[in-house]
């Protein structure tokens, strides 16, 4: 009769009885192997992938993808990893925290913004839009986009995230506000321009997430956000040169 090889103890105890002891019919290593072999199963999986588009890069899409489904609040490690198909340790690989990972993703979230605000300039070059309409057309997409993505916009004005630093996050969203910072500039030509265009932008805000939570139409008896937007730039940047 054969004999478990010595290098086998895993084998040995199996044979040996040992997960007897549970009671008749019970294997308590059964699970634990079946959650180590798709383990590795995972892992093989997340070499594959690294060596296609890499799983970084996918990490990050499937983030994106779950923050616009069902918002900021789903996006734990072990969720992206799973939609990933991948182990839940796997993206710790490329992002040591979670805070790593959730910059990242907030990162596409800026690129995108500010790929809709270098088009809108592209048009206002176009047009020979003034500072006034460039401003007009920066707020219009702004709160386009906080409507349209707002998983992502809740995300990107995480102030954990921005306040951390990771990633050039930094970099990337601040370009925007100094983009508006500069057109208050030129409207307003010896004041405090950041200043004013902080206010602004808090205003602007304030108006995207009041309309979002429905406070808008509750309080004023209307959901179209143009006639605030107005009242906004007249207030902080003065009245509006009449068309001719």
């Amino acid at each position: 009769m054969s004999q478990p090889s010595p290098q086998d103890p895993a084998r040995a105890r199996h044979h040996s009885g040992t997960d007897a002891d549970a009671g008749p019919g019970v294997d308590t290593g059964t699970d634990a192997r079946a959650e180590a072999e798709a383990e590795v199963e995972a892992e093989a999986r997340a070499g594959a992938e690294e060596k296609g588009d890499g799983l970084r890069e996918r990490l990050v899409r499937t983030g994106v993808a779950l923050v616009d489904a069902e918002g900021a609040q789903a996006l734990t490690l072990r969720e992206i990893a799973r939609r990933a198909g991948v182990s839940h340790g796997a993206p710790r690989r490329w992002f040591p925290t979670h805070l790593d990972l959730l910059s990242a993703i907030a990162r596409e979230g800026f690129a995108e913004l500010a790929a809709r605000v270098a088009e809108a300039d592209r048009e206002a070059d176009r047009t020979d839009a003034g500072p006034r309409e460039r401003v007009e057309t920066l707020t219009r997409v702004y709160l386009g986009y906080a409507a349209e993505r707002r998983g992502m916009y809740e995300l990107m004005f995480r102030h954990d995230l921005l306040e951390s630093g990771r990633l050039g996050l930094r970099e990337t969203s601040l370009p925007l506000f100094a983009r508006l910072a500069a057109l208050v500039a030129e409207l307003r030509p010896g004041t405090d321009a950041v200043t004013a265009a902080g206010a602004l932008w808090a205003n602007l805000h304030g108006l995207a997430q009041l309309r979002h939570w429905g406070s808008l139409s509750l309080a004023t008896g209307s959901d179209d956000p143009a006639p605030f937007v107005r009242a906004a730039l007249d207030a902080h940047l003065g009245p509006a040169e009449p068309t001719r």
